[in-house]
């Protein structure tokens, strides 16, 4: 009898703590419950937030749930790129790089991120004519690219221009924002 009632306490206990959490007081040291009726946030939109603090590896994860969700559409393997550009996996970025370019040709950001990606592995004529392309597609309004080409065209010109110098390359995103990623010397 004492164990049931007991028993019977603590489930009534358990049930006002799941049903009473919905008027919690704003000076409570506890969350706040969760809306489960709201959408949860585009993942895709949760993976640039992440590059943006420059955390790529959670980034990469939240491009590949997105693309579980969403398919591997162009925009997301271009992220998945640029995250793996981010963690230093050059042949991972060229690979989803490309992929993305097969099925949108026409991206400047993709283009530019490729010729980073073929820089850091010091194929500079490649590179300058990606980076070529991606200046053409983007009619020379991105500064960041238009850097990066000229960075590119100077180290084609010269193998060993600021070979001991930090080289700074940009990343460009699709949306508003930039991202610079920083070669440290060895």
């Amino acid at each position: 009898m004492i164990r049931a009632t007991a028993l019977l306490t603590i489930c009534f206990f358990l049930a006002a703590c799941l049903t009473g959490g919905q008027n919690v007081s704003p000076d409570s040291p506890f969350a706040p419950p969760v809306d489960t009726t709201k959408d949860a946030v585009d993942p895709v939109i949760v993976g640039w937030r992440l590059m943006g603090a420059g955390e790529f590896e959670l980034a990469l994860q939240t491009f590949y749930r997105a693309a579980n969700t969403h398919g591997a559409t162009p925009e997301i393997l271009a992220a998945a790129g640029t995250a793996n550009l981010g963690l230093g996996r050059l042949g991972q970025a060229e690979d989803l790089l490309r992929q993305s370019l097969d099925k949108q040709p026409n991206h400047a950001e993709t283009w530019n991120n490729l010729g980073i990606v073929l820089m850091e592995k010091g194929a500079f004529p490649e590179a300058e004519l990606v980076l070529k392309k991606a200046f053409a597609l983007d009619n020379g309004e991105s500064d960041a690219i238009r850097d990066n080409l000229r960075l590119v065209l100077a180290k084609t010109e010269n193998p060993a221009y600021d070979d001991e110098k930090i080289q700074e390359y940009k990343l460009v995103r699709r949306g508003s924002s930039d991202y610079l990623i920083r070669q440290t010397p060895e």
